[in-house]
């Protein structure tokens, strides 16, 4: 088995926006949220999703800067109160788990060498497989639904 982690995005990138008003917040465009279910605000920091009532900011995140024809970006929730990013090790987090994913493996120079969609309780084989090949360096991970990134796993 290839060893894996999935980690979320770093804290020290959203501090800034912390405590934030509202209109400040506007004014970078991003907007504070509340947390009206659970699952559905998942937080791309903690990789957990949002207990009802819960503050979080949903605002657009570079997940593949390489200066590649793959740079993209898109809308992601992380919690006003997270206080460290998540790592998991050869193991799937949870809020990976109930959700359809689209997997997406980049090779060294950041070019998209295999994709796949898997409901999250199939993604551990799905990771193992396509860390296999030699040639893929990373996995994005987004939810296939809504199109958003989700987590990045890494061969460990």
């Amino acid at each position: 088995m290839t060893g894996y982690r999935i980690s979320g995005l770093p804290l020290a990138d959203f501090q800034p926006l912390f405590g934030l008003s509202d209109e400040a917040l506007k004014a970078r465009g991003v907007l504070r949220m509340v947390a009206d279910s659970k699952p559905g605000f998942p937080c791309r920091i903690t990789l957990e999703d949002a207990e009802p009532g819960e503050t979080l900011l949903l605002l657009n995140h570079e997940h593949q800067g390489a200066d590649t024809p793959y740079r993209s970006r898109h809308a992601i929730f992380v919690r006003e109160n997270a206080r460290e990013p998540a790592l998991f090790e050869n193991e799937v987090p949870a809020v990976l788990g109930i959700r359809l994913l689209s997997i997406r493996a980049f090779d060294a120079m950041h070019m998209m060498v295999d994709a796949e969609c898997v409901e999250g309780a199939e993604l551990e084989p799905l990771i193992e497989r396509m860390f296999g090949n030699p040639h893929v360096s990373y996995l994005h991970i987004h939810n296939a639904r809504r199109g958003c990134f989700a987590a990045r796993a890494d061969r460990i």
